[in-house]
């Protein structure tokens, strides 16, 4: 389980980082319950992020990569809270993420096989939301037109999210 979650995390933050970036691999911080905690040192900067998979995923799909919710801080560009969705296949063209937090709908917007809130006050509330709540269900439709939805424990999401401000200073 950790490696999953240390090969897909370096597989979504590459994804932003600029082509001469140069990173250190993450160390794990720690896992509390569903979620696990990591830092790791960027162009100088630490950047931290907690991550978790679904403890149940559902969708006629006959193939699915790597699935995983993130919250990363990079204090260093200024950024926090920012909430990251890895759905395992590449999404339908201009359509959105719904994200429902213990009845509370949230609305990402899609890129590829990622979806993203769309300001830092959406991220924050999303955040704040997966801190107090206990499941997250996340639906989704894939290029093929296959919907998926995906449900997420959200037991040691606030621990988690404390190990990753406290690392990242903030």
């Amino acid at each position: 389980m950790i490696k999953y979650f240390v090969v897909s995390a370096l597989v979504l933050l590459a994804s932003f980082a600029p082509v001469k970036a140069s990173a250190s691999e993450p160390t794990m911080i720690g896992e509390f319950g569903q979620w696990s905690a990591y830092v790791f040192e960027e162009n100088g900067g630490k950047v931290c992020y907690m991550a978790a998979k679904p403890d149940k995923s559902e969708g006629k799909y006959s193939k699915r990569g790597e699935v995983a919710a993130l919250i990363t801080h990079r204090p260093g560009e200024g950024t926090k809270n920012v909430f990251s969705y890895m759905s395992g296949y590449g999404y339908k063209k201009g359509s959105n993420v719904d994200v429902a937090v213990d009845g509370k709908k949230f609305s990402l917007f899609t890129q590829n096989d990622m979806a993203w809130a769309a300001d830092a006050a959406a991220d924050t509330s999303i955040t704040e939301a997966l801190k107090k709540g206990s499941k997250m269900v996340v639906k989704g439709i894939s290029g093929k037109g296959t919907n998926t939805t995906d449900t997420f424990s959200l037991t040691g999401s606030t621990k988690a999210y404390e190990a990753i401000t406290t690392a990242c200073g903030l």
